[in-house]
């Protein structure tokens, strides 16, 4: 019993991976996106995690296992290129999602040496360096990974709930509130590619499907995990948007749109405010990185264990397995290659299809699990949906972002299927 997790532990773990370094990476890009109607930008993605969700907790019920979302895939539609694709996508989505995280402790470690007045560094250097630091721990002992997150979700939370308060008591009289008029709102179809652009930011529910085998009472607490979860993050995310953009102009937030969180503290707390909250991103976004560091080493674990990738990533490196250098020189690499938008993009696409295809399993196995089929089915059009119109709006803005992410899927599908032949002539 005491390996086993409780509904609260499996709650933080679903609020740990949502409000990791996603928040405090994607607010200033969501606002560039959806200008007044970020907080509905924010509900859009809410709701499409939380329709997802829900054959997350069908397949987690019935299909409980350690390798997740990995097993999901194999359980509806076996162990073929297709799967083995998706689940590939998965593993560079983990990495995408490292160097969003990397890409956002570089844009806010330079205004911390700035407030003591030294000189600051290039941001690619504290991007690496963070990631390198990270590898290093992940190495030395995962117990210390475990508990580095577990006191990291209290603070981010203590911060972000604080920062609520203080922030609302400040919008009081404050002239950009009228920023949140409907008048300024995006086109729906530019607010709903905003909140896609920006779903990043809810894809970390998905790791209470790995703590599903430990969850004490499952019938009852992995319903509540996922839901109570994300209902939390939904609001807790809607509410930080709206006192955001209430407290600044949108040039200011344009300006500092890498770091906006720490902006927005100035106008209620002033230097104090913007240190707290630029502290308290350097401490999520490394959480973060430690902990998907140690997810994406495990999700290809699994993908080599079900034939999908060479068992050369079954091999140890220093007692871990090799996948774990592997992620960590790939986000390396992609951290100083590309910029926050096309990384974000890059990110949501793959998570979008990932869950797409989940609900589709949700959908196709609905007799199996005991679920309905209309809310999968639901999920799975959505999904669709969101890519088409974040892949239209976003080539017109950002190409290289969409390029990027159809070079990676293409590149999934082709590594698989070369695996897959390779196998078959041995």
């Amino acid at each position: 019993m005491d390996n086993k997790i409780g509904l609260k532990e499996a709650i933080s773990i679903g609020i740990g991976g949502m409000v990791g370094g996603g928040i405090f990476a994607v607010l200033g890009l969501a606002v560039s996106l959806a200008k007044g109607g970020t907080p509905i930008a924010f509900l859009f993605a809410g709701i499409l995690a939380l329709i997802t969700s829900y054959s997350y907790v069908k397949l987690s019920k019935k299909y409980s296992d350690r390798g997740g979302t990995v097993k999901f895939i194999n359980q509806g539609f076996g162990k073929s290129v297709f799967s083995g694709a998706i689940s590939n996508l998965l593993w560079v989505s983990y990495i995408i999602m490292l160097s969003l995280y990397a890409s956002a402790f570089g844009s806010y470690a330079p205004n911390l040496l700035e407030l003591t007045h030294q000189k600051a560094f290039d941001f690619h250097i504290y991007a690496s360096a963070v990631i390198i630091f990270a590898t290093v721990i992940n190495y030395y002992s995962i117990a210390i990974v475990g508990k580095i997150e577990s006191y990291a979700v209290i603070i981010k939370l203590v911060i972000l709930i604080a920062f609520i308060f203080i922030g609302a008591y400040g919008l009081i009289g404050n002239p950009n509130l009228t920023q949140l008029a409907i008048s300024q709102w995006e086109n729906p179809i530019k607010l709903f590619a905003g909140g896609m652009v920006i779903f990043v930011a809810y894809e970390g529910f998905e790791l209470i499907a790995n703590a599903a085998p430990d969850i004490i009472h499952p019938e009852k607490n992995i319903p509540r995990a996922y839901y109570y979860s994300i209902i939390f993050v939904i609001i807790l995310y809607i509410i930080i948007a709206f006192v955001t953009v209430g407290s600044l102009p949108f040039q200011k937030i344009a300006t500092a749109q890498d770091y906006v969180l720490a902006e927005a503290a100035k106008p209620m707390l002033g230097k104090i405010g913007f240190s707290i909250i630029t502290v308290a991103a350097l401490i999520s976004t490394f959480s973060a990185i430690n902990a998907s560091l140690l997810g994406g080493s495990r999700v290809n674990f699994e993908i080599a264990e079900d034939d999908e990738l060479p068992h050369h990533f079954l091999s140890k490196l220093w007692n871990h397995p090799v996948g774990l250098m592997v992620t960590a020189v790939s986000t390396l690499i992609l951290v100083n290659v590309l910029d926050l938008e096309s990384i974000s993009t890059a990110g949501s696409i793959g998570f979008l299809i990932i869950f797409g295809i989940v609900n589709l399993i949700g959908y196709r196995l609905s007799k199996n699990t005991g679920g309905k089929k209309v809310i999968p089915l639901a999920g799975f059009v959505l999904c669709l949906i969101a890519v088409t119109i974040l892949i239209n709006q976003q080539y017109q803005s950002n190409r290289i972002g969409v390029l990027v992410s159809m070079a990676i899927i293409g590149f999934c599908f082709l590594i698989e299927w070369i695996y897959k032949k390779t196998e078959s002539k041995k």
